[in-house]
């Protein structure tokens, strides 16, 4: 933690905000915020931004670099964002006030991979990161509850976590193992495309014992984001990085009471627009859809979770984020600027508005 270093960062960036933008949060807006996400405008600037359920900015914080996806606190009135990999920082947002409480930095020999989760009280904070002397994956635990203090490192027994959920059970985590090497030197060039092994794990959230182990059919399927439904039913996304002319299956599923694992087989257009790459995975609590969004096919595929049936593919352009909503819709961000409504009973998608900047490849509920 490195509160004390960063309150002159925070305040300018705040003041610099202010003064810069007339839509600063107050306590009035705040009830209505709905999701945050992490921003780039046409000038190259990098946000953290907030918004109401019709897409309305509440507030706007500036931040020194490219961010990615985040968690909200279950309790605390606070929301993390964490950088891009391969980035070094995680960022405390008071979601209350729109204000940057803390940073916290990733330590030495370690860069985050964007993305986190808080244990069902709050206590602690998991981050998926790469310790990249070893190139050794790890979860880096936290203490949320005593200022972010780093507790201890859980091994993942591979490379490139990358998206994690808690599992209902509230004792799991349940991780998607990109399986590619990389070091901060290189930037975020991938280094061992014909060695890797991606995973899907299921580990337990206290000991790190890994639980359940699976493989996707082809070893440069890497697995990077899902989501968990309420009864234990995995929805994972991959993205190919082998030869462009072959197709392979782009979405599994796992249900974590039975261990069943499969991949989900689509018919041969619809696997074709996808175009290789998912970029978000959120199941609908309301009902039993799953949409995954594919920005480089411009299109979000519904599926029945439960069955793995799919549903439908809706065209998006650019589509990144992904929120469900309590009606059984999603609300999908573009890299456009765009922010539409997606429902299971409509072939075209609603747009809600549209902003002058670029939305990032996920959207955090608030």
């Amino acid at each position: 933690m490195q509160r004390r270093d960063f309150i002159q960062f925070s305040l300018l960036g705040i003041a610099a905000f202010c003064s810069a933008h007339s839509f600063a949060a107050s306590s009035r807006e705040l009830p209505d915020l709905r999701f945050l996400s992490s921003v780039d405008t046409a000038l190259g600037e990098h946000f953290i931004v907030a918004a109401n359920s019709n897409g309305r900015e509440l507030f706007r914080l500036p931040v020194a670099e490219r961010c990615h996806s985040g968690c909200l606190h279950p309790n605390a009135g606070q929301a993390v964002i964490m950088s891009r990999r391969p980035g070094k920082n995680l960022y405390v947002i008071n979601i209350l006030e729109g204000t940057l409480d803390a940073l916290v930095e990733a330590g030495d020999g370690f860069h985050f991979y964007g993305h986190g989760v808080f244990s069902e009280d709050g206590s602690r904070f998991y981050a998926t990161a790469n310790h990249y002397p070893s190139g050794a994956g790890q979860i880096r635990v936290y203490a949320a509850d005593d200022g972010y203090r780093h507790m201890q490192d859980l091994p993942v027994g591979g490379m490139d976590p990358h998206e994690l959920r808690l599992h209902p059970d509230g004792q799991r985590l349940v991780v998607a193992l990109g399986g590619i090497k990389t070091h901060p030197d290189y930037g975020r060039i991938k280094l061992n495309l014909q060695s890797m092994q991606p995973a899907l794990i299921v580990m337990d959230r206290h000991s790190g014992e890994v639980l359940q182990h699976c493989e996707p059919s082809h070893h440069q399927l890497s697995c990077h984001h899902l989501d968990i439904s309420r009864d234990g039913i995995v929805i994972a996304g991959y993205q190919f990085e082998g030869e462009k002319w072959q197709t392979p299956p782009l979405i599994a599923r796992l249900d974590t009471n039975t261990g069943d694992f499969s991949e989900i087989a689509l018919a041969e257009h619809e696997q074709a627009m996808l175009g290789n790459y998912t970029a978000s995975v959120a199941i609908n609590p309301h009902s039993t859809v799953a949409a995954i969004t594919a920005p480089r096919g411009n299109c979000v595929m519904l599926l029945d979770y439960r069955s793995g049936q799919p549903m439908g593919v809706v065209s998006v352009p650019d589509p990144g984020g992904v929120l469900a909503e309590r009606d059984g819709s999603f609300v999908v961000s573009s890299g456009h600027g765009g922010l539409y409504r997606v429902r299971t009973s409509a072939t075209e998608p609603e747009l809600i508005t549209h902003h002058t900047l670029r939305w990032d490849n996920h959207l955090t509920r608030a």
